[in-house]
């Protein structure tokens, strides 16, 4: 489980790049029950906070890059930027975004895995991350589909100092790679990975990708508000044993997310 302490190599924060920041506040807003505070509007630096119920939850911002597609950027904890830099570039990943300081809240990079999958890091100093996680209307859970999983759980492994356990999926529907931060027990597993074929990674022209899960109360009402307003949905909702009922989402601008109601233990 994702908990607020934020320990090295778990998810801190997540940020969404869209092209309409009013539009995405308002599809999330219906969807998660989050409230959005404006940081800035208009211009490139337009975005600011969702939250809910009143902590914050998540990053909203305005899509600048050129060519990029809309989606969510996660942000995992380290205790040195400029260092993880460093151990991006030797093991083949690439720097996005040097690193940063973001006044004294703490220090942010953002790279690209060896096969282009997008990721970023945060170094707490005044701010760790999201206020609330695992709770319903936040991120619970982060996957990544990859068309080599080898070599994703060597990157990151050497990166973010993960550890990997597989999980045979039921019907053989493949092998899931379930993430625990280095040194925690199983309980604190926090993500997993998949191998999939490139065709099927065709909403990052056939990149590797993250995206978040966000835990909800009632999977297929937060479906049918996705659907409601432009989102559309790619998978479900559907029961997985021993997980719960999931559903896999685009919103308007099709950034990619899953929402999920945790099966009852």
């Amino acid at each position: 489980m994702i908990t607020t302490d934020f320990v090295p190599g778990s998810p801190c924060w997540l940020d969404l790049g869209a092209p309409d920041v009013r539009a995405a506040a308002a599809f999330y807003g219906a969807v998660l029950g989050w409230d959005y505070e404006s940081m800035g509007e208009g211009g490139e630096m337009e975005g600011g906070m969702f939250k809910k119920d009143g902590k914050t939850v998540a990053g909203l911002g305005k899509l600048t890059e050129e060519g990029a597609r809309s989606a969510w950027m996660i942000y995992y904890s380290v205790t040195d930027a400029d260092a993880t830099t460093r151990t991006v570039e030797r093991l083949g990943g690439t720097v996005r975004v040097a690193p940063m300081d973001l006044q004294d809240w703490g220090r942010m990079a953002q790279y690209s895995d060896p096969l282009g999958g997008q990721f970023a890091v945060w170094q707490p100093g005044t701010d760790k991350g999201a206020e609330l996680v695992d709770e319903p209307g936040s991120l619970s859970w982060t996957e990544l589909y990859t068309s080599d999983a080898a070599a994703a759980q060597e990157f990151y492994g050497g990166v973010l100092g993960w550890q990997f356990a597989d999980m045979e999926l039921p019907g053989g529907g493949g092998t899931y790679i379930l993430i625990t931060p280095a040194g925690l027990p199983a309980e604190r597993m926090q993500g997993g990975l998949m191998e999939v074929s490139k065709e099927a990674l065709s909403l990052a022209d056939g990149r590797p990708y993250w995206h978040p899960v966000f835990a909800v109360a009632d999977c297929d009402a937060a479906v049918a508000k996705v659907t409601e307003n432009g989102g559309s949905v790619q998978m479900g909702p559907q029961d997985a044993e021993g997980v719960g009922r999931l559903a896999v989402c685009l919103d308007p601008s099709r950034a990619d997310f899953v929402v999920l109601t945790p099966a009852q233990a």
